[in-house]
């Protein structure tokens, strides 16, 4: 069974119901960090592709050890974290007008375009953004798909408020906002969520804007959504803030929230 999130789905009001339950027998709470640096989309995107079916194979090879009393193999756990050249990527119940260049404007901007397999429309990737890819195997830690997207909302406003920044939820939007509540004049999205779940194992992640290039957003229309800006930190902090440094600290974040081990 496959399940889609889109750029705009149902959100549970808040961050409740995030405590971490201790760890069951069999599960495998250790993720496998690997900081990929600037690197092209479509490598990565085969990648996450790769590691989700290893795991799928050892989630099918399980299922045939439980029926025959063999042992267990746990799963593993991985989080790519990098940085892309300037792409743009269309999810499944994506909309291709909501990119507003044609090939001449793409080549025109050094971007390109890939219509992928996860939920949601068009969102934009470039240098100065932090994108993480989790492949998680969701028995692992709680087979909830929408906790997880709370989680990872969740990692990102703590990792903003490190920054004395105040972000949030908007209810009925993925993603995480400054600006957020309701009747506030300028609601601004600074991370972007698309993920793709497959037999509870996930792909695709989160986008949060660091030191991004704002003008590119003004190519398409983000998410679908047509009345709400885009921010950065820098934007907000008025300065660039080290991409490395972010890193870091959402990924404490992550882990905490997870109750997982992280490995280099």
């Amino acid at each position: 069974m496959d399940f889609l999130s889109a750029c705009v789905t149902p959100s549970p009001p808040g961050a409740a119901s995030l405590a971490v339950a201790p760890a069951l027998s069999g599960q495998n709470r250790q993720i496998q960090v690997r900081r990929l640096g600037l690197v092209d989309y479509v490598p990565t995107w085969e990648l996450q592709e790769q590691l989700l079916a290893d795991t799928l194979a050892i989630k099918a090879r399980n299922r045939t050890a439980q029926e025959q009393a063999q042992p267990f193999e746990p799963t593993p756990n991985y989080l790519l974290l990098c940085e892309h050249p300037h792409v743009y990527t269309l999810g499944k119940s994506g909309k291709p007008e909501h990119l507003l260049l044609n090939e001449t404007g793409l080549a025109a901007h050094a971007a390109t375009f890939h219509r992928i397999n996860r939920g949601g429309d068009i969102t934009y990737h470039g240098p100065g953004q932090l994108v993480g890819y989790p492949i998680l195997d969701l028995d692992n830690f709680f087979t909830d798909i929408h906790r997880y997207l709370r989680v990872l909302e969740e990692a990102v406003i703590m990792t903003l408020a490190d920054y004395n920044l105040r972000a949030g939820r908007i209810d009925g939007l993925t993603g995480v906002w400054l600006d957020f509540e309701a009747g506030a004049a300028n609601p601004r999205k600074i991370c972007a969520l698309g993920v793709k779940c497959s037999r509870w194992v996930t792909m695709h992640g989160f986008a949060l804007n660091v030191n991004t290039d704002l003008s590119y957003f003004g190519h398409i229309v983000p998410c679908g959504i047509t009345d709400k800006a885009v921010t950065s930190l820098q934007q907000e902090l008025g300065q660039v803030v080290p991409v490395a440094e972010v890193q870091e600290r959402l990924l404490l974040h992550l882990a905490g929230l997870l109750g997982a081990e992280l490995r280099s």
